[in-house]
């Protein structure tokens, strides 16, 4: 057997098992149940996302209350400058003191200043004129004059950084110029306060311009918020989220959602404006933070309909292999054994199985009983019913014998030659059937003859008697006869037939053209095909002589017509060829299925009487 084989015979197997039949019935059964679960803890994780995307809101609005409360007061301040007539006069010594004093009277301030739409700046805090067409925060300006808040390097403060609060002034629908109010960025930062909550916090504008952040610490421990020189969006890749920049989430506007930041962890975002849909202030935090149902518990949700199936699984494969699988294995193992041969089953018994189970037990032990009783008085049966047809053999050979001798005795008495020829041949065939007969009594099996033997032992019985191996012709015997088993029904006109063939052969047989003695050869051989074929072939001459006895020749054809005779009782093929030298007989027939088993040799007569 294949390995191929092997395993598919294994996979068929396993596919028809009863544990696994188990396993899908219990699956089938608790499928509902881990839907439901799945969808109950499905809802809850959501539920508690939400929940945790609304609690970040509002500790990003509470946090980022002083930070909004400090730029709407710039935004005042800057529109109370921006509606003084001092700034519309030509700027000038009235106007910077004016500034200067709002900055004096201010702390968080660091400079205020006015600049005309040529990009002059006519008016400061400082005192400073200065022109600044050609940067792009101006140019920004011009190009969208509203109201802005950002953060740059302050030129004029040395390259502090700041948050710049700029507001347009008009007079009579046309734009004069903007007013600009500078906030330290310390200032800005220093207002992010998360109420202890562990909430990274960043301020950006509407055009995705960053302002300020408040953000986890570094490993190192270093407070990434406290870098206000080199502090830029880059440098919070843990509060920023992937694939979205600023800009767009403040066109979306408020919102929360869960997604992944830029170093690939999984976080809560809220975006909540904080001036008029122009500054928003980022919070985010690990889910984990503050969460109503811890990680690991969350994580059990998700998985105890995957675990609770287990362990129904295995809890339910247990309890029926105790109860049921190994108590049917057991009753296999007996069925394997009783058709291996065993049937003693009386003190076979099941090691504590349910009631059921040894019902069909007990209903095992009286079925190989009664089998066994009926197989006893069986082959009692059938071995007398053997000794009888042995006996039965051996009276008809015992007759058969009987009727050779007194055709022996008729012999001795014919007057004639004719005469004595005509019983001999009848005697032949008397013979032949007498072996049939003496070798069924002496086998010990009776279903099939191994015609090899068969014809053997009548060829030697022939050559015992003379008829085949006259010394007035010399005809030399050769035999080749191959293990052939038939049916005892084709066994008496394969005898006959071969003994009919054997004379005639002998009848006819002359020395060949090339010189030597006659000969004669009878083979029995098995094809390829399953047929079985016998041949008989013997010498001639190219002038065959006359009949020995006058009166007697070869057109009379009787042991023609018993060999063709013979040979439609085997429904076989009978073919003969004539050549210079030989004369061919070939009976090809197919016989009955042989037994694998090899035959015992036969008893000797003697011990068999």
């Amino acid at each position: 057997m294949t390995d191929t084989l092997k395993a598919r015979i294994s996979a068929r197997r396993l596919t028809k098992s009863l544990a696994l039949w188990l396993i899908g019935a219990l699956t089938v059964a608790m499928l509902p149940l881990g839907l439901i679960s799945v969808s109950q803890t499905s809802n809850v994780l959501r539920e508690t996302e939400r929940l945790s995307g609304v609690a970040l809101m509002d500790r990003t609005q509470r946090a980022a209350s002083r930070t909004q409360a400090l730029i709407q007061e710039a935004f005042g301040a800057a529109r109370t400058v921006a509606a003084a007539n001092v700034l519309f006069e030509g700027g000038g010594v009235s106007c910077d003191s004016v500034l200067a004093r709002l900055v004096k009277d201010s702390p968080i301030y660091l400079f205020a200043g006015f600049v005309d739409t040529e990009g002059q700046i006519t008016c400061s805090s400082t005192g400073e004129r200065r022109r600044i067409l050609d940067e792009s925060y101006f140019l920004n300006l011009l190009r969208d004059p509203q109201p802005r808040v950002d953060t740059r390097l302050s030129v004029p403060l040395r390259g502090a950084r700041v948050v710049r609060v700029s507001v347009p002034v008009y007079e009579a629908s046309d734009l004069r110029g903007f007013v600009v109010i500078s906030i330290p960025y310390a200032a800005a930062y220093y207002t992010l306060d998360d109420g202890g909550a562990e909430v990274d916090l960043l301020v950006f504008d509407r055009e995705g311009e960053f302002l300020t952040a408040e953000a986890a610490k570094r490993d190192d421990g270093t407070d990434v918020g406290r870098l206000e020189d080199s502090a830029t969006p880059e440098s919070f890749e843990e509060v920023l989220p992937r694939n979205r920049t600023l800009d767009l989430l403040a066109a979306e506007g408020r919102q929360s959602f869960r997604g992944t930041n830029r170093l690939g962890e999984i976080r809560d975002f809220a975006v909540v404006p904080v001036i008029d849909d122009r500054v928003f202030v980022m919070g985010s935090w690990a889910p984990g933070r503050n969460s109503l149902v811890p990680t690991a518990g969350r994580t059990m949700a998700l998985y105890f309909p995957i675990l609770m199936w287990g362990a129904g699984i295995v809890v339910a494969y247990f309890a029926v292999h105790r109860l049921v699988i190994r108590h049917i294995k057991r009753l296999q193992s007996w069925m394997r054994l009783y058709a291996s041969g065993h049937t003693d089953f009386a003190h076979a018994r099941l090691d504590h199985a349910p009631h059921e189970l040894e019902v069909v037990a007990e209903a095992f032990r009286s079925m190989t009983r009664r089998l066994a009783e009926q197989d006893r008085a069986l082959e009692e049966d059938l071995a007398e019913k053997t000794i009888l047809l042995k006996e039965v053999h051996h009276r008809v050979k015992n007759n058969l014998q009987l009727i050779t001798s007194i055709m022996n005795m008729q012999i001795r008495n014919a007057r004639s030659a004719e005469a004595r020829r005509l019983l001999k041949r009848v005697q032949d065939r008397v013979m032949a059937l007498a072996a049939i007969h003496r070798y069924l009594y002496m086998a010990r099996k009776l279903s099939m003859v191994r015609a090899d033997r068969l014809l053997d032992d009548i060829i030697r019985q022939l050559v015992v008697v003379g008829d085949i191996d006259g010394t007035d012709k010399g005809v030399k015997i050769a035999t080749q006869f191959s293990p052939v088993e038939v049916n005892p029904d084709q066994s008496v006109p394969l005898s006959l037939l071969a003994t009919e063939a054997a004379i005639n052969a002998v009848k006819y047989c002359r020395p060949p053209p090339s010189g030597g003695p006659a000969w004669i050869t009878m083979a029995l051989q098995m094809l390829d095909d399953g047929r079985v074929c016998l041949s008989v072939v013997n010498s001639r001459s190219e002038d065959p002589e006359p009949a020995d006895e006058p009166g007697v020749t070869e057109s009379s054809g009787m042991g023609r017509q018993l060999i063709s005779s013979f040979a439609a009782q085997l429904d076989a093929e009978f073919e003969a060829h004539s050549e210079p030298d030989r004369y061919e007989v070939h009976l090809t027939f197919r016989p009955l299925p042989a037994s694998t088993e090899e035959e015992d040799e036969p008893e000797s007569e003697e011990a068999a009487e």
